[in-house]
């Protein structure tokens, strides 16, 4: 049967018939919002980056997560800034560092805002790697003892869920058998499953002050070219105990998300990085884009691939716009 019978504007008529026959939908329950936390007290400071974006010391982070809580937005995703750095990344699995010191507060101040503590080591290293170096080589199996000591802290600081983010092959199990050992086997394990080796983290490096300071990390992280490997990649995770597992990037991977979609039942979270963020805000500040309706498009393309969640900073922008209806 085909036109004149067929006649698919009619689906499209008005708002309200194109809201009913929507074969996606966005809501704020969808979104994770991540946030940078520093040492110090009463610091907000911008990410000239990422406008719309700071750091915060722990109790301006408190304040702004009340009302990301407001918002309805269900969870914050923390990365830390330390004092100091080092080779070995201390302030990874430092109890009194930046992110066990926000978990706390944030499960006394915010007790209905799900928390999750990403684990890596990149912040806290004086030579920007996510692991421990081997000369110049990032050390898998020697990370390993690390991540998992840095997953502990957090996780007893009051972190609902941690997400390795390293790349590091069996941090996953490493992660999960220290957990359990520490007493802790209902922490939520989220792993950053596919995570590609991306020109799209620049202004992330910027805000977590974490670029490698020699070289790059094609060794540990995806290469763009592959997409079966990253479902090997998402099978290992599962298998080692992850209860969630994320792509990352989001937009220039939504082919991979739709595979990892097809071929896994678990949850699945896409990261719409920093990069996809400042494009969209520089565009729409030089007026070359809709800067609201980007964003919404944009979010919701990840959804229709096949995410269940999506960590983005544009979670506070767009919790408002959907509480008023906005699409």
């Amino acid at each position: 049967m085909s036109f004149p019978l067929v006649r698919m504007r009619r689906l499209r008529r008005n708002e309200t018939i194109r809201r009913m026959v929507a074969e996606t939908t966005l809501g704020v329950s969808d979104l994770i919002y991540p946030m940078f936390v520093c040492p110090g007290k009463g610091v907000r400071q911008p990410v000239g980056s990422m406008p719309g974006v700071d750091r915060f010391s722990v109790d301006t982070l408190v304040e702004e997560c009340k009302q990301v809580a407001d918002l309805g937005v269900p969870a914050v995703i923390l990365f830390g800034i330390p004092e100091k750095k080092d080779a070995l990344g201390r302030g990874a699995y430092d109890k009194n560092g930046p992110v066990p010191l926000a978990l706390r507060a944030l499960r006394r101040a915010v007790p209905e805002l799900v928390l999750v503590a990403d684990v890596c080591m990149c912040e806290y290293t004086d030579h920007g790697h996510c692991g421990i170096l081997d000369k110049d080589t990032v050390h898998n199996d020697a990370t390993l003892e690390l991540l998992a000591k840095a997953a502990v802290v957090y996780a007893q600081a009051g972190a609902h869920i941690v997400a390795p983010s390293d790349m590091m092959d069996g941090r996953v199990g490493e992660i999960r058998e220290a957990l359990d050992e520490a007493e802790l086997p209902d922490t939520l394990i989220m792993s950053y499953a596919a995570k590609y080796c991306s020109a799209f983290y620049g202004p992330f490096r910027e805000a977590a002050d974490s670029a490698p300071q020699f070289g790059d990390r094609k060794t540990y992280q995806m290469d763009p070219a592959n997409v079966r490997q990253a479902l090997r990649e998402v099978a290992l995770d599962v298998e080692e105990g992850a209860d969630i597992v994320m792509v990352k990037p989001a937009l220039p991977y939504l082919d991979v998300l739709a595979h990892v979609r097809d071929e896994f039942d678990l949850p699945l979270a896409a990261y719409h990085v920093s990069g996809e963020y400042s494009m969209i805000k520089a565009a729409a500040q030089l007026g070359w884009i809709d800067h609201d309706r980007v964003m919404m498009e944009s979010l919701l393309s990840i959804k229709r691939a096949g995410a269940d969640m999506i960590l983005t900073y544009f979670a506070k922008e767009a919790a408002k716009l959907l509480a008023g209806g906005g699409k």
